[in-house]
Parts: C-alpha cells; structure tokens; sequence
C-alpha cells in the first residue's frame, strides 16, 4: 500500500470541500473495493476521503410512492430496513445475499452504485426499478448513470448521496452467484412498474449492466413466468469466460428471469 492523507469529514460540504482541494482523491464507502486495490497497490492516491461520518447519507425513508436511501447505507441496513421490506421487498433480499456478514455490514449501496462492478446486485435493482441517482451536484436517470464496465457519469469531484426508487407493483432478482466470490454470473431484476415491465441484468454483458426488450415485451402480456419460456436470449454483448461460455450465461438469463418473475 502506498502512502496517502487521510480525511474524515463530519458533513458533506466538508467531504466537497476535501475532495476539490485534492484532485486525485479517493472517496471511501465501505471499502470493499477499494482497500483491495490500495493494498495491491494497483491506485495511488494522495488523499482518501472517508465518508462514514456524515450521518445524513446513511438514511432510509419512505416518502409517498418513493423509497430512499442514503449512499453510504450498509447492505445489511438495507437488508434489515423495516421501510425497504415494506415498500420493495425484493431489495431487501438482493441486499440480504450480497457477499458474506463481513460484506454486508461494511459494504455500501452507494459505493457499489459508484463502483459499477459488471458483476454487481445493485446495479441491476436500479436500472430494473428506474432510480434516480442524487449526487451533490445534480440527479441522474440509473439509465444515464451506468456508462460501462466500472464507468459511471460521476464527475471526478462529484458524490453520490442518495438512491431513491419508485416502489413498484411488484419486484425481485434472482442471480446464480460464483461460488467462489459469491458475485453474480448472471443476476436478473424484474420489475413491474408504472411505466411497464422492465428487465435488467447483471454479470453477464460485457459492457456491463443492461435491459432486455424482448423479455419486457414477452411480460406486457402478463406478468408470468411461463410468458418467458419462448424468448431466445442472443449472445452478442455475452461476456464469456473460464466460468461459462456466452451461451451458458445466455441461457442462464432466461432461468434467472423466470425465477425472479415467479419470486416475484
């Protein structure tokens, strides 16, 4: 690991003053990302920027049809979140699975949302649940957020301080994990929403997280897993790897779909 300076801010507008006054700095969530990658040394930073003071991006709370949370949530308040399990459900159990105990109580929605894992849970809930990114900043669309394999449009002195998700007819994921590492090889979000099904997916693109049309179109005809029996789910944009070929993972999308669907 190299040697860096480190800040720990008590307010937001301290951690936005902290990260202009040192281009180059890194922002600390839960750190599941990014100590690994300090440690071998593989990022050099000047400045690490801890967040996990500013109790007001850790929030969880129900207003109207929509749920927010807070950035620097841990997957394990989520998971245990009264609001989260009354309002959407099936985030509760995304969140519920991710990694181990040790994970989950140190990782963040906020910094997995940032990090953009291609393999990441949450990804696939916010584009599935069409959520709103809040930076301090700006918002963002998750359809705009997500720009590739670990690219967001944050800005480099930009932070994301909220997620907020319109609550859903219905929603669930379901993901077939590595067994190793327990990330997904393919996850799969559905959702039935104001706006019509929408499908995401997880692990398996290789431009990272995306929708499926045809499974969408498959479920405007009824919410039922059986609709996606018929839908072929094409290779192209398929990653493929020592873990399973582009047509494993493809035809993995569709189980993974109709599991989510009937958990649904």
């Amino acid at each position: 690991m190299y040697a860096f300076d480190y800040r720990r801010p008590a307010t937001l507008n301290e951690a936005d003053l902290a990260l202009k006054a040192a281009p180059g700095a890194k922002l600390l969530a839960g750190g599941q990302t990014l100590i690994p990658t300090l440690k071998q040394r593989l990022a050099n930073p000047g400045v690490v920027i801890d967040l996990s003071a500013i109790p007001d991006l850790k929030a969880i709370t129900r207003k109207g049809d929509t749920l927010h949370i807070g950035a620097m949530a841990t997957h394990a308040e989520v998971a245990g979140s009264k609001d989260v399990a009354a309002a959407i459900p099936g985030l509760a159990t995304l969140a519920s699975h991710i990694g181990d105990p040790q994970v989950r109580h140190k990782g963040t929605i906020g910094g997995s949302l940032a990090n953009n894992d291609p393999a990441a849970d949450y990804p696939a809930a916010a584009l599935a649940l069409g959520a709103t990114m809040h930076t301090n900043k700006r918002t963002l669309s998750a359809q705009d957020f997500f720009q590739g394999l670990f690219a967001t449009a944050l800005d480099d002195n930009e932070i994301l301080t909220e997620i907020s998700f319109p609550i859903p007819k219905r929603f669930a994921y379901a993901k077939f994990p590595n067994p190793a590492s327990l990330y997904a090889m393919v996850g799969v979000a559905v959702a039935e929403t104001a706006g019509g099904p929408r499908v995401a997916v997880t692990g398996a693109g290789t431009d990272g997280v995306f929708r499926v049309p045809a499974l969408e179109t498959a479920l405007t005809g009824g919410f039922k897993a059986d609709a996606l029996k018929s839908v072929t789910i094409p290779t192209t944009g398929i990653n493929g790897d020592i873990h399973g070929s582009p047509e494993y993972r493809a035809h993995l999308i569709g189980v993974m779909a109709r599991r989510a669907v009937a958990a649904a």
